[in-house]
């Protein structure tokens, strides 16, 4: 499975009761002493998703109402993904899919980041969401998701580290 030869990342999967809604967990340590906020203050913005995640082209963020969106356009085929923002704090944002071709529906996710529990030197970078597969098959849904996790935390990753960047010890 090509999750597993990435190595760097521990991932969760978690079939929640029997309605089959999922629950994706990914993680990301980064050896960055110090760096949590700087980390922080790379991904926190809500369209900065467009500077480190290899996948999206661009982003738009509007208002509706109250409300914060974003438009993400895919760089493989153009497509679009609407996201509303359901909350934000110094450290993390949660949001949820409001419009994408992606095969899931209910979909709510939350990116934030910790100092590591064993290694204060360390930043941990959480991102995870509960869903339900649309249209294509539950495990098709969810190596979708985590696809495009394990994508976005190696490219926060390789924009976080320095070129002769300290190697991860996941």
């Amino acid at each position: 499975m090509r999750l597993m030869k990435l190595g760097f990342a521990s991932l969760a999967l978690l079939v929640i009761g029997s309605n089959a809604a999922y629950a994706i967990d990914v993680n990301k340590k980064i050896a960055a002493p110090g760096q949590m906020l700087v980390i922080w203050s790379m991904v926190s913005e809500f369209c900065s998703i467009k500077d480190w995640h290899p996948a999206i082209a661009d982003c738009k963020e509007s208002k509706e109402g109250d409300a914060t969106f974003r438009t993400l356009t895919l760089k493989d085929n153009g497509g679009t993904i609407k996201e509303k923002l359901d909350g934000a704090d110094d450290t993390s944002y949660s949001y949820e899919i409001v419009e994408s071709p992606l095969p899931v529906k209910n979909y709510q996710a939350k990116l934030w980041v910790e100092p590591d529990e064993r290694d204060p030197s360390r930043t941990v970078i959480h991102w995870d969401a509960t869903f339900d597969a649309n249209g294509k098959s539950d495990d098709e849904a969810k190596k979708t998701i985590s696809d495009i996790f394990m994508a976005g935390l190696k490219g926060i990753k390789q924009k976080a580290m320095p070129p002769e960047g300290t190697e991860d010890k996941n």
